[in-house]
């Protein structure tokens, strides 16, 4: 990561008020007002993902932090959707899984954090849940 031309920042032209800075979820993650996980929980257990999103609530400094989780939504049993079959590729690999609207808000609730709402683009690819 030394590479600055390897960077989105200064890719993007936002180098000037954009940080690149480590951490480890499991442990502690640097305080921030939002946080956006892309594609991240989908890799990990329930209880690793309440641990993770604890992790991140414990360290918003203020009542108005939010979180947007950015992953394939499993929509209804009766709709065809492309995290069906991502889900049964997760299954192979590891603990992690494909979660519904209803599965992230109730590991939202569980580390400390409350549901607002899912946003969709139109075709429904993916969707980003938010927590607040």
């Amino acid at each position: 990561m030394n590479d600055p031309d390897r960077l989105w920042a200064r890719k993007l032209g936002v180098e000037d008020r954009c940080t690149y800075v480590s951490g480890d979820m499991f442990k502690k993650v640097p305080s921030a007002d939002v946080y956006s996980l892309k594609m991240i929980l989908h890799d990990w257990s329930d209880q690793e993902c309440i641990e993770i999103l604890a992790n991140l609530r414990s360290t918003t400094p203020s009542r108005y932090g939010k979180v947007f989780i950015i992953e394939h939504v499993v929509p209804g049993p009766n709709e065809p959707h492309f995290s069906k079959l991502f889900d049964i590729h997760m299954m192979c690999w590891g603990a992690g899984r494909e979660r519904t609207e209803g599965e992230y808000a109730r590991l939202l609730e569980a580390a400390g954090w409350k549901y607002h709402r899912t946003w969709y683009p139109n075709d429904r690819t993916i969707g980003i849940v938010e927590g607040r």
